[in-house]
This record gives C-alpha cells, sequence and structure tokens, in this order.
C-alpha cells in the first residue's frame, strides 16, 4: 500500500489497517522529537534513536535487517545492560531485534516490536564470549536453551550467564516485562524462590532462544498506549506448570499451525509518522 492511498481514510482522521510493507521500505527514522504512539503491537514511533552496532559490553545482530531502532529510552537501555555485563565479567552480549526506522509492522518474526519499546536479547553467547565480526553478524545461529520433550533447561547451554543477564534486565525500572520461555521460568523459579526480580519474567511461546524485553510508556509519549497491570504474585504456579506440560505434549503431538492475525489496526498518527520528512543524521 502505498502513501497516496491513504489520503482520503487520513482526511477524516480513521484509523487504518496497513500491511508491513510501506514501514519496511522506510529506511530512517522520522524528523522530531521521540514519540511512542499506539499499541506495542499496534503502534510506530516518530524520532526515533539508533542503537550503535557495537558498544561496551554489546553487539548488535543481523544489521541488515536494519532493525535497530527504538525510543532513546530503548537506546540507553541496552547500552546500560551492556556495560552492567560488562562490569561483571559476562561475555559480550548480543542485541537481536528493536524495530524498524518508524515502528509499525514488521514483514517478518513479530507481531510486537512497534512501538520502539521492545528489543530481543540473545539466550547465547558468541563462541569465545567476544563480539562476532563480519559474516557472524549475519549468519551465527541463535541456540535453543531448552530441552522441549523433557520440559527443562538445557545445563549446558542455560547456566549462570544467562541467568544473571536476565536479572540484570529484570532490574531496571524502566523495564515493564520481559518475555521468557515457561520452561525457563519454571527453572528460575525453582532456583531462585521467592527472588522479586521473577515478578517481571512473563512465559510466552517461543522465547527459547532469545529474551523479549519490554519498557513501560515513556513520560513524553501521551499517545502510548500501556499493557494492563499482572495478576498478583510472581508467577511461579500451577499455571505455569500446566504450560510447561503442553510444551512437553506439543513435541509427542504437534498441534496444528495458527493462521496469522490479521493485520493491526494503527492510530491514524502513525500515517504522519510514515510520511514525514526523514529526520538528519545525529
Amino acid at each position: 500500500m502505498r502513501l497516496h492511498h491513504l489520503v482520503p481514510a487520513l482526511a477524516v482522521g480513521l484509523p487504518l489497517v496497513c500491511a508491513a510493507q510501506p514501514w519496511g521500505e522506510v529506511s530512517a527514522p522520522s524528523d522530531g522529537p521521540a514519540r511512542v504512539i499506539g499499541r506495542y503491537t499496534a503502534g510506530c514511533i516518530g524520532g526515533a534513536a539508533v542503537l550503535p552496532r557495537g558498544g561496551s559490553g554489546y553487539q548488535a545482530m543481523r544489521p541488515s535487517r536494519n532493525r535497530h531502532y527504538g525510543h532513546p529510552d530503548l537506546v540507553r537501555f541496552v547500552e546500560a545492560l551492556g556495560r552492567a555485563a560488562a562490569a561483571r565479567g559476562l561475555p559480550v552480549v548480543l542485541v537481536g531485534d528493536l524495530g524498524q526506522p518508524r515502528g509499525g509492522p514488521l514483514p517478518s518474526g513479530h507481531r510486537s516490536h512497534q512501538s520502539g519499546l521492545d528489543v530481543d536479547i540473545w539466550l547465547r553467547f558468541a563462541p569465545g564470549g567476544g563480539a562476532p565480526r563480519g559474516e557472524a553478524l549475519e549468519t551465527l545461529p541463535l541456540t535453543s536453551m531448552i530441552d522441549a520433550a523433557a520440559g527443562r533447561v538445557r545445563a549446558d547451554r542455560f547456566g549462570a550467564p544467562q541467568r544473571e543477564l536476565l536479572r540484570l534486565a529484570a532490574e531496571q525500572p524502566e523495564v515493564e516485562r520481559i518475555f521468557v520461555n515457561p520452561v525457563i521460568k519454571q527453572h528460575l523459579c525453582r532456583s531462585e524462590p521467592n527472588a522479586a526480580w521473577l515478578v517481571k519474567l512473563r512465559p510466552w511461546w517461543g522465547h527459547d532462544e532469545h529474551f523479549h524485553v519490554r519498557l513501560r510508556c515513556p513520560a513524553d509519549s501521551p499517545l502510548c498506549e500501556a499493557q494492563k497491570p499482572f495478576e498478583p504474585g510472581d508467577g511461579c504456579d500451577d499455571a505455569l506448570a500446566r504450560w510447561v506440560q503442553e510444551i512437553r505434549d506439543a513435541t509427542r503431538r504437534p498441534k496444528p499451525p495458527v493462521p496469522p492475525p490479521p493485520e493491526p489496526v494503527l492510530p491514524s498518527a502513525c500515517y504522519g509518522v510514515l510520511g514525514a520528512p526523514t529526520a538528519a543524521r545525529r
């Protein structure tokens, strides 16, 4: 869908359904101050910042995807996480997708990551613990941390460094929640009883190779739509155990594919961001 097709609806301020393609075609952020618009799964970001490809304690992966943009709070979070990890002697943190230059629906891989407040952090580290270079930035594979059939983490892959990295992320006040595989959540519930930071770890399908950090709405973005609060408790309960059992069962009786969700309805303000002038290099 091209921009001229959007004009009639924009004129009356209607929300629009739009395929992901136009958002992926934009190669740079819009001009102006940072502002988050809409929901994590149906939104956009104006004035996005870009995460430098490498910094103290971290390395951005898959640069060809051009998905290392977000709200300045998100960029600061990643940079701070890298510094904190390095200060504790952890290997270089490998950073996956943030979002597209102006957010919006992605052509593949995510339903969220639309509003500049989400980032994927790899659970594996590069061989030797340093920063990958050259072709490895594109080709180094992600690695599952779980034995799904057994319903437990793989002790040869998930250990103290992964646990410490999750803790460092969860204890940052700007972090709203972190999505992890239910098997990983259950493992931490057992190994870290009563740890206050576990409440931010929310179980979700997949997320066995990386964890997904989501920041709360920033103060400069009144059009950002927050998520509902958590249910009381740390989530280390019978519902989590049932979820893990579902994962085990699925290895023996795979479920049929789920049809893709409908395209999200974006706030009309997002199309002003999509068509805005490109920001000067910062």
